[in-house]
């Protein structure tokens, strides 16, 4: 397991648990945990404000604002699971920092005060990841739905290689985790004499980890919305904006 796995895998890892924790607004354990949210949602955040029309130094800037300001002024105090999910209550939020961002930005030039936080390593690559967007009319709202779909894909596939290293089917798990959304249409016989199994073992394990990967999905979502009658309509929600 490599240094980030261990540190993901000591650090509370539901969205509610880090959402509680960054709630507190203060202490070490507030700031690890809105950092770790930052890390999960940074790049729907960035590519909604570069879609907006900001220039790349601008959007990192305004990346890095949104996250300081929603430790600096307790936004997270506002969340109220019961009342929606947070997906909506953070595009709400984004929007309204956005609004006031020349308020921002001259309170910044005055001193501000800003409470740094440790985003250097995720925002390095903003921009090469959004000259990879589709050039078309899509709305900012759009991209930032699709990107966020895509963070709860990867934020799913992380935890699934967590519990791959910890049952020793890493290598399996890497060699298979192509095919957890994909058709059935593979070549099982090659795969299975390349990890040297019989092809009805190999469809039967892929039958279990796409049923896993299913399984976490459906909990992943589960933490962001105000009950679990809201998954389904998430999960759809979700599949259609990476269809869009």
């Amino acid at each position: 397991m490599s240094e980030d796995q261990r540190r993901r895998a000591s650090f509370p890892t539901t969205r509610i648990t880090l959402i509680h924790a960054a709630r507190s607004g203060s202490g070490t354990q507030a700031q690890e945990a809105l950092a770790a949210l930052c890390r999960a949602y940074w790049y729907p955040i960035y590519a909604y404000v570069r879609r907006l029309g900001y220039p790349a130094d601008e959007a990192e800037d305004l990346t890095q604002g949104f996250f300081t300001r929603v430790l600096e002024k307790h936004y997270l105090r506002d969340f109220q699971r019961e009342r929606g999910r947070f997906r909506s209550f953070l595009l709400v939020s984004l929007k309204h920092f956005v609004a006031n961002e020349r308020d921002w930005a001259q309170a910044q030039k005055r001193g501000g005060g800003q409470t740094a936080l440790a985003l250097d390593d995720v925002l390095q690559d903003a921009e090469r990841r959004y000259s990879l967007e589709p050039r078309d009319s899509v709305t900012p709202e759009r991209i930032f739905e699709r990107q966020w779909a895509l963070a709860v894909l990867t934020r799913v596939q992380d935890l699934m290689v967590q519990e791959a290293a910890a049952a020793g089917t890493h290598a399996q798990f890497e060699r298979l985790k192509g095919l957890l959304v994909g058709e059935d249409d593979i070549g099982y016989r090659a795969l299975a004499a390349e990890l040297d199994t019989t092809e009805g073992a190999l469809k039967v394990a892929v039958h279990r980890l796409r049923q896993r990967f299913k399984e976490r999905l459906r909990e992943e979502i589960a933490e962001t919305v105000a009950s679990p009658d809201e998954v389904g309509d998430e999960l759809r929600y979700l599949l259609a904006a990476l269809r869009a």
